[in-house]
């Protein structure tokens, strides 16, 4: 195995890093006294800073540096938090992002100007008042007590504190820093030569500290590991010990850092490092190649399934079946450790509805459900842009102004509501919102000029509200940053029919949206119905499949020319498979029809013959057949042929077209 590199596990940590100090910011912006979050902040800013020096990134810490300061003044009550120095910071924080990706880039303008935002967003001048009050209350305890004080000091550092890139000496030293230190080091734990893991700190110490300093910056010495390690911190200054916990007692900031020490100091050292231990961080890439591996034993298993079939030999039958029941333990213990809850996906929204609240003016509220449903990793990947299409379309389009929602009967926050559930095989993820709804005459006109319908053509409301992902589609009346140039829902759209998936429209003039993408929950491996047109195979995924019917050679005969068979009343239009491939073979003399849907929309498909269910590991299609879209991949048989997997969304499609035609023409 690779030896990781400390580089890429630094970019990987501060990248979460990131999220935090984001998510922190945005939980302040709803509450800018809580107190918990403005910690959380700066300890993210903190750690953020001294990695980012300990691995060489020093522009990076340089610069979170200057945040830092600026939070600490504030959890020192020393400044206000305001909404400027929140936006400045999240300006920041994106910044960072940069000087984390290109630690070597000319950083220094942006640098400059986002350093400037920061330091009129705390405003000296507002805590003048507040820092009169300190020094008044610094003489006033100065008075009661000595300037210098003792602390006695007992720690042990996790155990995979130097695997993590913490510097116990580093350590050490900044405590020598802090006054007049006296250390010594706490052998006990250290094993026997033969037994000593290097990569391991076996070590304690103990130190006494004559100091000037508050108890506050010597736990700050620790702050990296704070949540790991085990601490025990006294003041054992003779004489005064009951009048410096009565000055304590009285100040909300040191007794809420002694809260916030010890709620998050674990009795032992065992307890948290043993939850990190078990969880590892695995590459993505390694999950990929892992996922073709399985997929390749399932191959293998069917044809071992084919060939046991037709022998007598019952023990190699029974081997056969033990491993098909391996094997596909396997491949769903597989697929479970590739999923990963839309909490990751939709956690990404926050920043950007905070962002377009300010550049619209629009004030708006993010709603999200259904946060722990479960999606391949590769689908939420691939989501993140047509989601991000979808929600600045909400917030563009959709949402109105606060006068003109007050205007309207409404409350003049907007709300946009990103929601997730799993129905069957598939996720279901909605976008709403309680806008202004889509204006069905303006889209009619707008497609009619752009040549997508004829005039005066009848269309389905579902057709119709489908026309706004066509290429080129805006009914914006200007291009502004956030929309108007028509080149958005059709990516969303291509997107969502690359994942083999679906989308649905509904609209209310005047009360919002909602539009919802159907995705399969994995684009590895599925479960297909195999059929047979002419002399190939082909699987149709079974999540589409409604039901299976018999087409006679009468009937078929009858049919031609319209293409509809009816069921349960309802006239469905059908697609000759051996046309559309021309197979350029007879029918057989029963042939099947499979219906299949995707949502409201049903179209039959004309098969040979039915096979059977079929487990189907997907394989892509090479780039010779990228225009070739009746077909989303294919997949290996049992026997060692390939079988096309057909693409359900074109072929729908396709048969509404032909249904459309038909209609027309008669």
């Amino acid at each position: 195995m690779d030896n990781l590199d400390p580089i890429a596990v630094f970019r990987t940590e501060a990248a979460e890093q990131l999220e935090v100090i984001e998510a922190g910011l945005l939980d302040l912006t709803r509450d800018l006294g809580d107190k918990a979050q403005i910690d959380a902040v700066f300890r993210g800013l903190h750690t953020l800073k001294g990695s980012g020096s300990m691995f060489g990134f020093d522009q990076l810490a340089a610069f979170t540096h200057h945040c830092e300061t600026a939070f600490d003044r504030v959890r020192k009550g020393e400044a206000p938090a305001t909404a400027e120095l929140i936006a400045a910071v999240l300006d920041a924080q994106g910044h960072m992002q940069s000087l984390l990706d290109q630690p070597n880039g000319d950083h220094d303008a942006m640098s400059t100007k986002l350093l400037e935002q920061l330091q009129r967003a705390v405003g000296r001048e507002a805590g003048a008042a507040h820092d009169a009050v300190l020094v008044a209350e610094a003489a006033a305890v100065a008075a009661a007590e000595p300037a210098m004080r003792t602390w006695q000091l007992d720690f042990r550092l996790p155990a995979d504190a130097m695997i993590n890139g913490t510097n116990p000496l580093g350590l050490l030293d900044e405590l020598r820093d802090l006054g007049e230190c006296q250390l010594t080091v706490d052998t006990r734990d250290v094993p026997a030569l033969e037994e000593i893991d290097p990569r391991q700190l076996h070590l304690g110490w103990s130190a006494t500290i004559v100091t000037d300093k508050p108890r506050s910056e010597i736990e700050d010495v620790f702050i990296f590991v704070m949540d790991d390690m085990v601490m025990e911190l006294k003041d054992v200054t003779p004489a005064i010990e009951a009048a410096a916990e009565a000055i304590v007692a009285q100040k909300t900031q040191a007794s809420d850092a002694e809260a916030i020490r010890d709620g998050q100091r674990a009795p032992t050292g065992d307890s948290k490092a043993q939850k990190q231990a078990d969880n590892v961080r695995v590459p993505a890439l390694r999950l990929d190649e892992m996922m073709d591996r399985v997929g390749e034993l399932v191959i293998a298993q069917s044809r071992l399934s084919q060939m046991a079939g037709s022998v007598t030999d019952l023990g190699l039958r029974s081997v056969s079946e033990e491993i098909e029941r391996l094997a596909g333990e396997l491949r769903d213990t597989m697929m479970v450790l590739r999923m990963m809850p839309v909490a990751s996906l939709f956690s990404r929204f926050r920043r950007l509805v905070h962002d377009l609240s300010r550049e619209t003016g629009k004030e708006i509220e993010l709603v999200t459900a259904g946060e722990a449903t479960e999606v391949d990793k590769t689908v939420i990947d691939r989501l993140a842009d047509p989601l991000v299409h979808l929600v600045r379309n909400s917030i563009d389009h959709g949402l109105e102004l606060p006068e003109d929602r007050i205007a309207a009967g409404k409350p003049a926050v907007g709300k946009v509501t990103l929601s997730a559930h799993q129905t069957g095989s598939e996720v279901v993820i909605t976008i709403k919102d309680d806008g202004r709804g889509i204006d069905r005459d303006r889209v009619r006109a707008k497609a009619e000029s752009n040549g997508l319908i004829q005039p005066g053509q009848a269309l389905s409301d579902q057709e119709l509200l489908q026309q706004i992902f066509q290429p080129g589609f805006s009914t914006a009346e200007k291009v502004t940053n956030l929309s108007g140039r028509g080149v958005g829902m059709d990516v969303v759209k291509k997107t969502i029919e690359a994942l083999r998936g679906a989308i649905d429209v509904k609209s209310e003039q005047g009360a919002g949206s909602e539009i919802a993408l159907r995705i399969p929950l994995t684009l590895a491996i599925i479960d297909g119905l195999l059929v047979r047109v002419g002399n190939g195979n082909y699987v149709i995924p079974l999540s589409a499949v409604e039901e299976c019917l018999e087409l006679s050679i009468e009937e078929d005969l009858r049919s031609r020319g319209r293409s509809f068979i009816s069921l349960r009343d309802d006239l469905v239009p059908f697609v000759r498979l051996r046309e559309l491939f021309r197979t350029g073979s007879e029918p057989d003399q029963y042939q099947k029809v499979v219906v299949i849907s995707t949502g409201r929309e049903r179209v039959g498909l004309v098969v040979d013959q039915i096979i059977g269910d079929h487990q189907t590991v997907i394989k892509s299609m090479s780039k010779l057949h990228d225009q070739v879209s009746s077909f989303s991949g294919a997949t290996i048989l049992g026997d060692g042929n390939v079988a096309l997997i057909l693409d359900v969304g074109h072929l729908i499609a396709a048969g509404q077209q032909q249904e459309a035609q038909l209609r027309a023409a008669g």
